[in-house]
């Protein structure tokens, strides 16, 4: 049998790149892999839970845009498929001067993105929420919280109930194109389909050359540390707390997240990883190690961004340090009040240059589409990304 559609990777982009499809093509035949046992294993399964209303990113962007999208979509879904999410709230909190700037820029961007956000003095920010302490702040009222695992099995749920195949535990191993099809290997397994979507994540682009396209990125694992507040704190905040970003970094810095059981998590940080799916801290994969070490384009990044790199290193190793990020905004947490909690891994790709790739990356042949980078928030934008996707796949050629 040669399948119309054929979906590499179990995480969220992939299911919704296959829902998309079949609402698109009912009669169409569809098989997605995943190589675990599980679904959204991965990246979509570790990250925050936020659903992100876009407010960090550049007005008129292709990153705003998806993001306001898919905070809506997410919703969307949520309430028709019964899954639990909470519209919190997010409090953006300037700690410093230079923040209190930075916020003002961030605030001017929010109006430009078309957001609802609230300026907060000192008081008022006080007032909303009285164990966090800071110069000013911005209130996104949108911003929500779920569990994407979730929203990933009723994802599965639907493409089955179309007629798509959902097969885990299948490692893909062979990927070759041909005039008419791609032919997927997954040990003694093989099928033919008339187009292929990968959507690898962190292991994106060792799919890409496995099929033999050409790429000019590695990448490259950062950690995200996060700890869990005890049960006793799970009150302290009643919104998300965020501090302002540096707009010079890729990542957001450590906020206090109410999760949709409501816990509280703190993090991440954002450290080098040493594999690409080893969680455990310190646990090491040789061979994604020697992989990435041995890319131009990573030690160029190294050099960059020494200085931040090696701050995040040291709270890493220092859990007061990693504390003092967050009492920056929180002063009466105390470091007994961190306690365990599972680390996510990012695939940030990086070119040969050494430039962090912070949009949309893909590769395609005439049969294959591969998603080389997803950037963050893909999780919350990941029904309006399988939408794009679906557009690339489906056009005539």
């Amino acid at each position: 049998m040669t399948y119309d559609f054929c979906i590499i990777g179990g995480g969220i982009v992939g299911l919704a790149t296959a829902m998309e499809l079949l609402q698109r093509e009912p009669s169409a035949s569809l098989l997605l892999l995943e190589k675990e046992t599980t679904l959204a294993r991965h990246q979509t399964g570790h990250n925050s839970g936020v659903i992100h209303a876009g407010i960090y990113y550049q007005p008129g962007s292709l990153k705003a845009e998806l993001c306001k999208r898919g905070a809506e979509a997410t919703k969307a879904f949520c309430r028709e498929q019964g899954i639990p999410f909470e519209v919190c709230g997010k409090l953006l909190v300037a700690s410093t001067p230079l923040e209190l700037s930075r916020m003002e820029a961030l605030y001017a961007r929010s109006q430009q993105n078309g957001l609802r956000v609230e300026r907060l003095d000192a008081a008022e920010l006080q007032r909303r929420e009285p164990n966090i302490a800071g110069m000013g702040g911005l209130f996104v009222d949108a911003t929500g919280i779920v569990d994407y695992r979730q929203v990933c099995e009723a994802m599965a749920r639907m493409i089955r109930k179309a007629g798509g195949e959902v097969r885990l535990g299948t490692k893909v191993t062979s990927i070759a194109e041909s005039g008419d099809d791609v032919t997927i290997g997954a040990d003694d397994a093989h099928w033919q389909a008339r187009k292929l979507v990968v959507c690898g994540g962190l292991q994106s682009d060792r799919l890409a050359r496995l099929a033999g396209v050409k790429i000019d990125h590695q990448i490259v694992p950062f950690r995200g540390e996060y700890y869990r507040l005890p049960a006793t704190k799970n009150n302290v905040v009643r919104h998300l707390i965020y501090p302002i970003p540096d707009p010079d970094l890729p990542f957001l810095g450590v906020h206090l997240t109410r999760m949709i059981d409501g816990s509280v998590t703190v993090g991440p940080n954002a450290v080098l990883g040493f594999g690409r799916e080893n969680y455990p801290k310190f646990s090491v994969d040789l061979r994604d190690v020697a992989q990435y070490a041995t890319f131009p384009g990573f030690w160029k990044t190294i050099w960059r961004n020494l200085g931040s790199g090696m701050g995040e290193m040291k709270n890493s190793l220092f859990k007061r340090g990693y504390l003092e990020q967050c009492r920056k905004y929180c002063p009466s947490l105390t470091v007994d009040d961190l306690l365990p909690y599972e680390a996510g891994i990012r695939a940030q790709a990086v070119m040969r240059d050494g430039t962090l790739v912070h949009d949309f990356l893909f590769a395609d042949t005439p049969r294959m589409l591969h998603v080389c980078n997803a950037p963050s928030p893909a999780a919350t934008s990941a029904i309006p990304i399988g939408s794009m996707i679906a557009d690339r796949i489906l056009k005539p050629a």
